[in-house]
């Protein structure tokens, strides 16, 4: 890290020593390259994108590669598919769905969630935590990225302890945050120095056989290394909460790169050929269109000429009149025009398979990049949905993935304002109600079921459906505004 702080943030060195030294395996060190290659293809940069090259005369110099950054644009794809303002958490009982759902909207909690899957989905692995403002009372879900993210204790059932690495700025200067959401935990201090913690420290910060509740542990570090103590920030805080205090968002794609890894593997991972055929023929068809402009001759006579010196020189036309040439000491075809024929046909026809492969390796099905032929570009996902099944069983297999996740941090957060005293009931099951109606018809699905009412469906059954409400309020309303949904 840098001594202003403001570089890229990736978890330093010292506080991987930090939990080595607690007797923690980190798995982030078989998995950063990994991630640290995703993030190149999602920012569009590297060796594929900037190069050098040489020339005839064995001169070498730098090329850049265009980009429509296509690895982006499949995690933002999957971000906007997945998660949006209309998706609701549904629990049993309807005031904790009301209670829940008021918190994400006050929170801002869905917009940034999105930003979060788009990143997990790159980088394969992202998750949202607990943050406690304990002089305040206030709950607040912070949201991370792979490059953040450290598991601690995980098996096939998922993550059961997790560190979270971030920087954060005390008194004008930058400190790397480690917060461990620990099982138990018992004993841990902070004061200890992290360079050499005692068998004894250790033991206690991994108890387990104390209260089966999540506690999180707070520790700062200075960019040298040295742990620091900030004012206000509690070195350990006892949720008494008995399930985990965060949700790890994953894609539901394989992890063939790390065999037995809590992390996940970025969407495009086994679509980097497909994505830089994308930016081969883009940059193909820019080129062409660029070498392609109209080469206007001119003789020699047609250019002014001033004095520099002892030397009579040709006043140049301007920067951007590249185009224009002169032929020396030629006064015949005083203008000569020369146009290169565009051979753009046969290079936007590759272009166009390079999308349709694209989309096919990251689970949309090889329609949903394809080219428009009324427009010119890219198809939305509304005109290709309706024939495209690939796409619907993988936004289910996503969907079935981030539930948990968001699950997860709404029991949390429901669980850790209660201590703080807000009234919320026993939310019983939860689940979630995603919002379909950017692939699916959701209007004729809507307007099928009213016509169902009194009929196959009761009102309340489509208020259950359509509004997310328990079934004694769904029953009550709908005896309220008798059997007209409208």
């Amino acid at each position: 890290m840098s001594t202003n702080g403001l570089d890229e943030y990736w978890v330093p060195e010292h506080v991987k020593d930090y939990l080595r030294k607690l007797g923690f395996v980190l798995p982030l060190d078989d998995m950063e390259p990994w991630i640290r290659s995703w993030d190149d293809w999602m920012s569009a940069r590297g060796e594929f994108y900037d190069y050098r090259d040489k020339d005839g005369m064995g001169r070498v110099y730098a090329v850049h590669r265009r980009s429509i950054h296509p690895a982006m644009r499949v995690c933002k794809e999957w971000g906007s598919l997945l998660l949006n303002e209309e998706v609701k958490v549904v629990c049993e009982d309807q005031r904790a769905t009301d209670w829940i759902n008021g918190f994400f909207s006050s929170t801002n909690f869905m917009s940034a969630a999105q930003a979060t899957v788009v990143r997990a989905f790159g980088l394969g692995t992202g998750a949202w935590a607990l943050w406690l403002d304990l002089d305040r009372r206030k709950v607040r879900i912070r949201h991370y990225d792979a490059r953040m993210v450290i598991p601690l204790t995980w098996d096939e059932d998922g993550v059961a302890e997790c560190a979270f690495v971030t920087r954060a700025f005390y008194r004008g200067k930058a400190v790397d945050q480690l917060q461990m959401h620990l099982l138990g935990g018992d004993g841990f201090s902070a004061g200890l120095s992290p360079s050499s913690p005692s068998p004894e420290y250790a033991g206690d910060l991994l108890a387990m056989e104390s209260e089966e509740t999540y506690k999180i542990a707070t520790v700062c570090f200075d960019h040298e290394g040295n742990e620091l103590a900030p004012v206000g920030i509690l070195p350990t805080y006892d949720t008494g909460c008995p399930f985990p205090t965060f949700g790890i968002v994953k894609p539901a794609v394989a992890n063939t790169r790390v065999d037995m890894s809590p992390y996940g593997q970025s969407v495009f991972a086994d679509a980097v050929d497909a994505v830089q055929a994308v930016d081969l023929t883009f940059d193909a068809l820019i080129n062409e269109i660029d070498l392609s402009k109209m080469r206007v001759f001119l003789s020699d006579v047609l250019f002014d000429r001033e004095q520099d010196g002892n030397k009579n020189v040709t006043i140049p036309f301007g920067k951007q009149d590249c185009t224009v040439f002169r032929k020396v000491m030629s006064t015949e075809d005083t203008i000569q025009e020369f146009a290169p024929a565009l051979r753009t046909n046969g290079q936007i026809e590759a272009f166009r398979v390079a999308l349709q492969m694209l989309g096919d390796l990251t689970g949309f099905g090889i329609n949903y990049f394809d080219m428009d032929d009324s427009r010119g570009y890219v198809k939305t996902a509304t005109e290709v949905s309706s024939d495209n099944s690939a796409l619907m069983r993988n936004i289910r297999r996503h969907e079935n993935s981030l539930e948990g996740s968001i699950v997860s941090i709404a029991r949390a957060a429901m669980f850790a304002s209660r201590s703080f005293g807000e009234s919320i009931p026993d939310e019983g099951e939860v689940h979630v109600q995603f919002d379909d109606s950017i692939i699916q018809d959701m209007a004729a699905e809507k307007e099928q079921d009213m016509r169902e009412v009194g009929v196959t469906m009761s009102a309340w059954e489509y208020r259950m459906r359509w509004y997310g409400e328990e079934e004694s309020v769904a029953r009550t309303r709908a005896a309220e505004v008798g059997t007209s949904i409208r």
